[in-house]
């Protein structure tokens, strides 16, 4: 194997195959490193993608020219939008995916790519000359040398899995942990942190009892993480709703000790937002039961993932606090749950390219630098890789605002506030969500990867035609007057109307749905009713925008500044924002600090 790469990726999970598959585009030669390359994009956890906010990510890493939305309409087992009946900003999409064959898809696309290499081995040393990375070590003692390199190990450093009291090193479910990298990072300089996240039971779909659950199927009419056309029809697979008893609380009260968290055996801040069974008894202690998923995994095997039923309880009491469901009554585990503790490093010592602030070259995305979820993980690996071969290539810097997408507001909250817990993207956290939805991701996004060149020409080709599309039926609409009770107006206002809907327009233009089959119907619709408030949110992203876009220096002492409030002073030496903007999201920073800040710029 040639030894000298542009850029090197360490570790083939979501965030490694967006990250190279991003250096690969670019033209960089890329080595995309494991430590099974069997497992690439592998599902540890849930078998699906998207969600709420997730799925804007998704749709924004695709409008980007990225590669997960084509993988997930490749290989879904399910597609449903959730939130229908709410408004379209919290619209989600979300897919049930065939792990294996998603695996494999990826891994097949991957050997087509020109640029990108493929390794199996294990890395325990970045090499590192004059504050520049020049390449990695592996355990076989191999020197691989590189301008760049970008670590998403995922809960690989220094990993150890939890079943009760039972503890043993081991990056994932039957896979090692890295060994020897975490120590490798502390002697270059890095802050290293350590989290926890964990995973449910396997079950035997022959042991279910699905009679009298609540069946749940896809969408009748099915829309695509892709912006690109002629996305694959697949038949679609029904997951299935059961809910926790009074006996489940029962058995983990009385078991609770027995746990790994609650025994006192791992100690570690697991993700708030996707809490194990115990946690929820512990937490919502008047709620009477919780609602879980029975979902299938794959057509190629029986095991289903019960959503929502993460544990730490001993491997010999999972199938009893299992059989405490309906349905499950006669379970059978194939793959037992279990808590995993791994270290990661502090985002705060990355800029927003996601390079390190500590060594030049250096980058990292994923869940080993805070986040959780196979989505957050895939846009800061699309972020990283892309940033690391523009700097290679002597380009621009790839830097997403909070106020243009969700992954930049995912990277800003990263990178300026202290991480304690796994990172998991919601839409409540933007504050521009009304204008950041899921359906004008590619308007919002793609002329931007075109502009860096991740955008090529048969994706910017199709954007253009349904810009082109768009543009002449707004112009239709707004051409077209019609005579009201009281005046004359167009279809465009008549349409902004929440009483009035594209089936009224389109009887009132004497065409039938196959006539305005190729008009983005869905997206006008939205765009017209929700143009006043996206106004005013674009008004006030302006208003902000002169300040808030005010560069900090890098080296700036804040401890100058006697009229900031102490906590400001220690949090902003501490993280060293690189704009206004950035200052105002920190915790412990008020409102008041900024305005000194602002005035001493």
């Amino acid at each position: 194997m040639n030894l000298n790469f542009d850029v090197i990726v360490i570790g083939c999970g979501h965030a490694g195959c967006e990250a190279a598959y991003s250096c690969a585009r670019l033209g960089v030669k890329t080595l995309l490193i494991g430590m099974n390359i069997d497992t690439i994009a592998w599902m540890p956890c849930n078998p699906s993608l998207g969600g709420p906010a997730k799925s804007h990510i998704v749709k924004e890493i695709d409008a980007l020219g990225g590669i997960m939305g084509l993988a997930g309409d490749a290989c879904y087992l399910q597609m449903k939008t959730l939130n229908a009946s709410r408004g379209v900003a919290v619209h989600s999409l979300r897919a049930q995916i065939d792990k294996y064959k998603y695996s494999r898809w990826m891994r097949s696309e991957f050997q087509k790519l020109e640029n990108l290499s493929l390794y199996q081995a294990n890395v325990n040393k970045i090499l590192v000359e004059k504050g520049h990375v020049i390449g990695i070590e592996t355990t076989l003692e191999e020197k691989i040398y590189s301008k760049a390199v970008i670590l998403t190990s995922g809960t690989f450093l220094e990993g150890k899995i939890y079943c009760g009291g039972i503890s043993f090193d081991s990056g994932r479910s039957s896979e090692p942990a890295s060994k020897g990298l975490s120590k490798c990072l502390q002697e270059i300089g890095f802050d290293i942190g350590r989290l926890k996240t964990g995973t449910p039971a396997r079950i035997n779909k022959n042991s279910v009892n699905f009679e009298g659950l609540d069946k749940h199927l896809g969408d009748d009419e099915l829309k695509f993480f892709s912006f690109l056309p002629d996305r694959p029809i697949r038949p679609q697979i029904p997951c299935h709703a059961v809910r926790t008893t009074k006996e489940t609380y029962d058995f983990i009260r009385k078991n609770l000790d027995k746990t790994a968290l609650y025994g006192g055996f791992i100690k570690s801040i697991g993700p708030r937002y996707c809490p194990s069974l115990e946690d929820k008894i512990v937490k919502f202690p008047d709620k009477e039961s919780h609602l879980l998923f029975l979902e299938p995994e794959s057509l190629e095997t029986n095991e289903i993932y019960v959503q929502g039923a993460s544990t730490s309880l001993p491997v010999n009491l999972q199938r009893e606090l299992l059989q405490t469901i309906k349905g499950l009554e006669n379970v059978e585990i194939i793959r037992p749950a279990y808590a995993i503790e791994y270290d990661f490093l502090k985002p705060i010592q990355f800029r927003h390219t996601l390079e390190s602030k500590i060594l030049e070259g250096f980058y990292s995305a994923g869940q080993v630098l805070g986040t959780s979820g196979y989505e957050e993980a895939a846009c800061q690996g699309l972020v990283a890789g892309a940033n690391a071969a523009l700097k290679i290539l002597s380009k621009e810097e790839f830097i997403l605002k909070r106020s243009e997408s969700y992954i930049g507001t995912l990277i800003d909250d990263l990178l300026i506030k202290d991480i304690i817990e796994p990172y998991r993207m919601m839409t409540s956290r933007s504050e521009y969500r009304l204008y950041l939805r899921q359906e004008n991701a590619d308007r919002r996004l793609t002329p931007t990867g075109r502009k860096f060149g991740l955008v090529n020409d048969f994706r910017w080709k199709v954007f253009e035609e349904k810009m082109q599309r768009f543009e002449n039926e707004i112009a239709l609409l707004k051409g077209h007057k019609i005579n009201t009770e009281n005046s004359k107006i167009s279809l465009y206002e008549l349409l902004a109307r929440t009483e009035t809907n594209y089936e009224k327009i389109d009887q009132i233009l004497e065409r039938d749905r196959t006539g305005s089959l190729n008009v983005p119907r869905f997206e006008i619709e939205t765009e017209i009713k929700y143009s006043g408030y996206v106004q005013r949110q674009r008004e006030q992203i302006d208003k902000m925008a002169d300040s808030y876009d005010k560069k900090i220096p890098e080296n700036f002492d804040y401890n100058n500044i006697l009229h900031l409030s102490k906590e400001a002073r220690e949090k902003l030496n501490k993280i060293k924002p690189a704009t206004l903007g950035q200052a105002s999201k920190i915790d412990g920073v008020r409102q008041a600090d900024i305005t000194v800040l602002l005035l001493f710029l």
